[in-house]
Order: C-alpha cells, then structure tokens, then sequence
C-alpha cells in the first residue's frame, strides 16, 4: 500500500540520457530515446512504485541555447519543473568539469532551494572508476548535493540505489496515479511520440527536429479485432524535406510506419493499422500558433 509520494524532476544537458533514466526507472518505455539532441520536447510524467513509495518523474527536455520559439518553450519546461517538487536529479556526464548548462541548472536548483542528487552517468563506459572522483570533486565545489550516485541509465547500474537515495525525499501522503498508470501522457501522445522517434532514427542533420506528429485518428475497430486504427500527420518545414522524408517511391516513410507500428504494437498491446501523412507547414517553429495547434501549450 502506498503511504509515500516523491515528486523529482530529472533534468541534465541534451542527450545526457534522462529519458533513457526515466525507461530504466518506470521499467517501461515511456520516453522517446535517440542519440541526437533535444529528442524529448515536453515535460513527461512517468510513475513506478517501490514499497510504500510512489515516485513520479518529471523527464524534461535537455536545457539548451534556444534558436526557435519551439525551443523557447522547451527550456521555460526545464526551468518550470525544478520549482515545486521533493526534489530534482540532475544529470552529468562523468567529466571533470561542470560546463555552462549544468552550472545554469545548478543556479536554478539554488534558486528554489529544492534538494538535488547529482546523477553521473554512463558510468559503463568508464574503466577506471577511481577517473570519478574528480568529476564528484567538480560538482561538489559548485553545489551541496544531497546525494552522488554513479550510474548507467543503459545497463541499470546504480539505479536501485538511486531509487533509494531519492525516497529520503518522500513524504507521507496518498497515490497521486492509480496502481495502473505509468504515465500521464494519453496513449495516442505516445504513438506520436514513437512515430517521431523513428523520424529522429532514420533522418539526418536539422530535418527530423524540423518535424511534428499529430495523430488525426485513434480508434479501436467495433467489429471485434481489437485493431486499433492509426492515422499520423507528419509536419515538416519544407518541401525539400517532405520529399526527403516519403523517399524514393515512398520507400523512407515505409521504413518509418513499419519501425514505428512495430513499437506501437509491442506498447498497446494489440494489432495496429497505421496510416501516415507528410504536410508543410513552413517555420512551424518560430509560429505561435502552430505551436499551440501541436500542442506545445505552457504547462
């Protein structure tokens, strides 16, 4: 029975692995994961459970220099998210020095006052674990963690005992989520999400981040089947980019539906009949409504 409630904010640079930590803690693929930057663009809200704790994670995008309204948006989500929580993970990666963004996340943390464990990632990839202790000794001399804990968000190193540090935090109170949510996000956000995450795995340089999803249908056929029909509408900046985005023969977005239908199976659980649109809409980024429309709206 739940008798404990921890909300944390996980936040860190772009692609220093928050949604890779986020899957590992909730055990469930809830976050997109991709190696290029800037892949997670609105707060996500992931839930697991250990003992009598509930914990809730906030996986917000990577705290970045912003070029576009769009990108505006995604760092007002970091900002806002270490404000009113139990407290905040920031994540690192196992350098000896504390760049700009984590020394701006640090100032942040500050200034709300808010407890913080210091999370060094991809520790698996270092040989030598003793290289760590300059990299604590860095972070150390900027901020008070309460807490530094070494891990792996791939491999699952040092999760648990993250877990643990972090239910110091708890505080005595009923379930936020029912025993059988893991996410706050609607099922059909996620599809959309999945069928992103394909574009950022199968296009190159600006044009997957030149990119939205929205899911125009969602509906489960009534004649018994339990498929689930899908229509997605991919939005691009440029014609250019559409064209790139179709393929030759409309063999790339082939590739795209097949890779994102076969995760959005494994996700719901049943079969899927996956439509996919390509539309232009140029500079959608920098465009307030078209903001709002894809549903980039404040918190």
């Amino acid at each position: 029975m739940i008798t404990k409630t921890a909300m944390i904010t996980i936040c860190g640079r772009p692609n220093v692995g928050k949604s890779t930590l986020t899957n590992a803690l909730v055990g469930e693929k809830i976050a997109i994961v991709s190696p290029k930057p800037q892949t997670t663009r609105t707060r996500i809200l992931a839930v697991a459970s250990r003992g009598e704790t509930q914990f809730v994670f906030a996986d917000t995008p990577g705290f970045h220099r912003a070029r576009t309204k769009l990108g505006n948006y995604m760092d007002d989500v970091v900002r806002q998210s270490v404000a009113d929580v139990d407290a905040v993970v920031l994540m690192a990666e196992p350098v000896a020095q504390v760049g700009d963004i984590e020394k701006k996340l640090i100032a942040r943390i500050k200034e709300t006052n808010v407890p913080a464990v210091l999370a060094i990632n991809k520790v698996d990839a270092v040989e030598d674990k003793r290289s760590l202790l300059p990299v604590i000794a860095a972070y150390s001399a900027e901020y008070d963690f309460a807490a530094v804990v070494p891990i792996s968000a791939q491999t699952g190193e040092g999760v648990e005992e993250l877990l643990a540090e972090l239910d110091k935090f708890a505080v005595e109170g009923p379930a936020l989520f029912p025993d059988d949510v893991i996410s706050d996000q609607p099922e059909k956000q996620i599809c959309a999400e999945i069928v992103r995450e394909k574009l950022l795995l199968c296009l190159d340089k600006e044009i997957p981040h030149g990119t939205a999803v929205v899911v125009t249908k969602f509906a489960e056929r009534d004649d018994g089947s339990d498929i689930i029909d899908l229509d997605v509408t991919i939005y691009c900046e440029k014609q250019s980019h559409k064209g790139i985005i179709i393929g030759k023969h409309g063999a790339m977005l082939k590739r795209i539906g097949e890779l994102a239908r076969h995760d959005i199976e494994a996700f719901m659980g049943t079969k899927v009949f996956l439509q996919t649109w390509v539309k232009v809409k140029e500079n959608w980024r920098d465009s307030d409504a078209l903001l709002r429309n894809f549903g980039f709206t404040d918190q």
